[in-house]
């Protein structure tokens, strides 16, 4: 989930922008940072700047995600994981936040792992394709290649992989 259902927006934010540093007994909120939450929550385009004092667990599953994806950015980081991060969620929503994430990648120039089974943002997004069966490797496509791919190419080594297995 990557997110406190019980505490609001500004309390998951303030949490994530103090990742790693001490609390000791002051309070865990920086009101001063408020207006740089609500400037970074503005630019998702979901209107969460204006829902604060909201509990996460009363947002959507799209709103928690792009939340989630924030926070995990908001300190320095070099790598970023993502697993199946846009698979409980439709298809207007999911677009959003893979947009959000190569937009945030982009950005930070983060080196990122994305585990995903839907095939067009695999073609669609990165600059490496691994596919993998069974743990190991049976597509590893870079640079060009890659460039080129297209989803059919990728269907077409999973159906291959399918036959053999018998499915």
């Amino acid at each position: 989930m990557g997110t406190c259902p019980t505490m609001t927006i500004l309390e998951n934010m303030s949490l994530a922008d103090n990742k790693g540093k001490f609390f000791g007994l002051s309070s865990g909120i920086n009101k001063a940072r408020k207006e740089y939450y609500r400037e970074i929550l503005s630019q998702l385009g979901l209107g969460l700047e204006n829902k604060m004092d909201v509990k996460v667990g009363s947002l959507s599953g799209g709103q928690r995600q792009a939340i989630a994806l924030l926070m995990s950015t908001m300190t320095p980081i070099d790598f970023l994981i993502l697993d199946e991060h846009t698979a409980a969620l439709d298809p207007k929503t999911a677009e959003l936040i893979m947009e959000l994430t190569g937009k945030i990648v982009e950005e930070k120039k983060l080196t990122t792992i994305m585990v995903t089974h839907n095939l067009r943002y695999a073609v669609e997004y990165g600059n490496r394709l691994l596919m993998m069966h069974q743990g190991g490797v049976v597509m590893d496509l870079k640079g060009k290649e890659k460039e080129e791919l297209q989803v059919e190419d990728i269907l077409s080594k999973f159906n291959e992989i399918s036959i053999e297995c018998g499915n």
